[in-house]
């Protein structure tokens, strides 16, 4: 059987006087620097996926508009908790008639339709 007395990690350890290492002021220091730094260090790729996610819906909508209302003025894309497709972007026409009209619900990550060709009346293509 082993001696747990004869451990040279622990010779000459002597427990401290039971104050903390550092003072509550650096702990609290320490901390605020290291949320600030996390802070930094997530918050441009937050910013950089709504920016780009808000284009895309804007685009893919415009084209929504176009197929579906081409007598509506614009567009416009809003991204809502609870719209008509549950959590997401939502495509709404503007300046039709009878008001705004949602078109299509774009999803969380809104990517551009695939829209086929509406047909002209009196052509062959």
């Amino acid at each position: 059987m082993k001696d747990w007395d004869d451990e040279p990690e622990l010779a000459g350890y002597e427990p401290g006087s039971g104050r903390p290492l550092r003072s509550r002021r650096t702990v609290i220091t320490m901390r605020v620097v290291v949320v600030v730094g996390i802070l930094c260090l997530v918050m441009p790729q937050v910013i950089t996926t709504v920016t780009v996610a808000a284009s895309t819906a804007q685009t893919a909508c415009a084209a929504w508009v176009r197929y579906e209302a081409p007598d509506a003025n614009g567009s416009s894309a809003r991204f809502e908790l609870f719209g008509a497709g549950g959590i997401g972007w939502e495509c709404y026409t503007v300046g039709a008639f009878g008001g705004d009209r949602d078109v299509a619900s774009l999803g969380l990550i809104p990517i551009s339709p695939r829209l086929s060709r509406v047909p002209v009346p009196g052509s062959n293509t």
